[in-house]
């Protein structure tokens, strides 16, 4: 049977009305599936149309690098009409609309905007501790060696005894991805915001609390780390010092050689510490000897912090490994039944990431000293 236009469903659909009128209750049900069937044909019909408004666009338009997917197909995810469908689709589960307006048959989930990609990717970058350290892609767990000790290089005089084999020792770091989630209730008045506000609104927010929560699992990784190497865990220095001019100076000279980029991770509250003690001494000195001072509340302040706790780091963020077996994007799960009551949606975020220090020497921590102590 050849497929009905639009011009023909309305006509139908008018014919319905009419006969439906005088019809008996069997006549009824039998017009009741047609009107579903002309319904389902109505909708192909408008997906068909908006996907071939999205093919001019594409025409006129320039070309876009594709990642994974095919540059016209690239071009199409990055329309208006698909970002509103894939904003029904984050609030549904239902991707059949965004399928339906690609050009190419694409396997596992559909393409995210690049407007989304750019929320999670710009997240990494504004974040100063995560976008120091360093990324990797690999499915499943992942094992990384470290160099637990090695034996120094030799200068070998011709015609003297050989020097020795290099005497070296590895560790493995296992790194077992684990899902980090952040859910979010939000009112019936932001659901019914158009696609981009949407997504830019959900994605922006739950992505910032999953960084926050992955920033606080780094710092715990090298916060528990011991002075000495083990067979699946390398070694961090710790020193145990008030706030002075001279602490970052003392735990700099505690870093390996292969400490290229320092920086100090702090609490905001414990930098003006830092300052009080340049201010009390009315020392004409940087404190923190140049290097750049990042800040995250995932350390405890110097003044709240009990005895030996850690409050300051100093180290080279490359020596922490982040791995994403399902890259770097934010998945969200929809659910308008919990809280319905209330009018309100909670709407969940995770990301499936392993996170672990993967070499020896590139931190030094300050702890607090007991009581008294200077």
């Amino acid at each position: 049977m050849e497929k009905m236009t639009m011009e023909q469903i309305e006509k139908r659909f008018a014919e319905i009305k009419t006969e439906v009128e005088s019809a008996d209750e069997e006549r009824i049900a039998q017009l009741n599936d047609e009107v579903k069937e002309l319904e389902a044909r109505k909708h192909e019909i408008e997906i068909e149309s908006r996907r071939a408004d999205i093919m001019e666009i594409v025409k006129g338009a320039g070309n876009v690098v594709a990642e994974q997917i095919k540059p016209e197909t690239r071009k199409i995810v990055d329309t208006k009409e698909y970002i509103d469908a894939y904003a029904n689709y984050v609030k549904t589960g239902d991707d059949r609309e965004c399928r339906a307006l690609l050009t190419e048959t694409v396997s596992g989930t559909v393409p995210v905007p690049s407007l989304i990609d750019g929320i999670v990717r710009t997240a990494w970058e504004k974040n100063e501790i995560l976008s120091r350290v360093r990324k990797t892609y690999f499915r499943g767990n992942l094992k990384v060696a470290f160099e637990k000790s090695a034996s120094g290089a030799y200068v070998h005089v011709e015609g003297t005894t050989a020097p020795t084999e290099e005497s070296l020792e590895l560790g493995i770091v296992t790194m077992i991805p684990r899902n980090i989630k952040k859910w979010i209730t939000i009112s019936d008045e932001v659901v019914a915001m158009g696609g981009e506000a949407f997504l830019r609104y959900v994605y922006d927010e739950l992505t910032y609390q999953i960084i926050l929560k992955l920033v606080a699992l780094i710092i715990a990784d090298i916060k528990a780390l011991d002075t000495t190497a083990g067979s699946a865990a390398p070694a961090a220095a710790k020193i145990t010092k008030v706030p002075s001019v001279t602490v970052v100076g003392e735990a700099f000279a505690n870093l390996s050689d292969e400490a290229q980029d320092p920086v100090i991770i702090m609490n905001k509250l414990t930098y003006a510490n830092f300052l009080a003690a340049q201010a009390a001494g009315n020392f004409n000195v940087d404190p923190f000897m140049g290097l750049p001072v990042l800040f995250s509340s995932a350390l405890d302040a110097y003044d709240s912090a009990s005895a030996n706790a850690i409050y300051a780091i100093v180290g080279d963020l490359s020596g922490v490994q982040v791995n994403f077996p399902e890259g770097e994007g934010v998945i969200i799960k929809w659910d308008d039944l919990s809280l319905s009551e209330a009018d309100m949606v909670k709407v969940v975020g995770r990301e499936y990431a392993a996170h672990a220090v993967t070499a020896s020497g590139r931190f030094c921590r300050i702890a607090k000293p007991s009581s008294g102590t200077t």
